[in-house]
């Protein structure tokens, strides 16, 4: 026995690929995908310039942090050499033997 379900299914797929085919590929369809193309294309130029704003902004806040972080480490540095600086400080005058020589030499 045929199932005429299944041949009428058969058929109207048929019919309506063929047919789907032909509209798909009609001048006006061709037109409709042109402006969708373009459409797309715009939202991906528009896209592309917020995405440049953001990464122009990134790389700043990325140089201004690479800053501040530099000046630290020269402040710290600074603050450990001065420590080192005031326990080195000696008074000239813990040296009387050098103010002599030093008297004998400007003669």
């Amino acid at each position: 026995m045929i199932d005429w379900k299944k041949v009428a299914l058969f058929a109207g797929g048929t019919l309506f690929g063929t047919a789907g085919v032909k509209i798909l590929s009609s001048s006006d369809a061709k037109k409709a995908y042109t402006h969708c193309v373009a459409a797309v294309l715009r939202g991906k130029d528009c896209v592309m310039k917020t995405v440049d704003t953001v990464q122009e902004n990134c790389e700043d806040i990325l140089s201004d942090a690479r800053s501040i972080n530099e000046d630290r480490e020269i402040k710290k540095t600074e603050a450990e050499f001065s420590d080192v600086a005031d326990d080195v400080e000696f008074e000239y005058d813990d040296y009387p033997e050098q103010e002599d020589e030093d008297a004998g030499l400007s003669s």
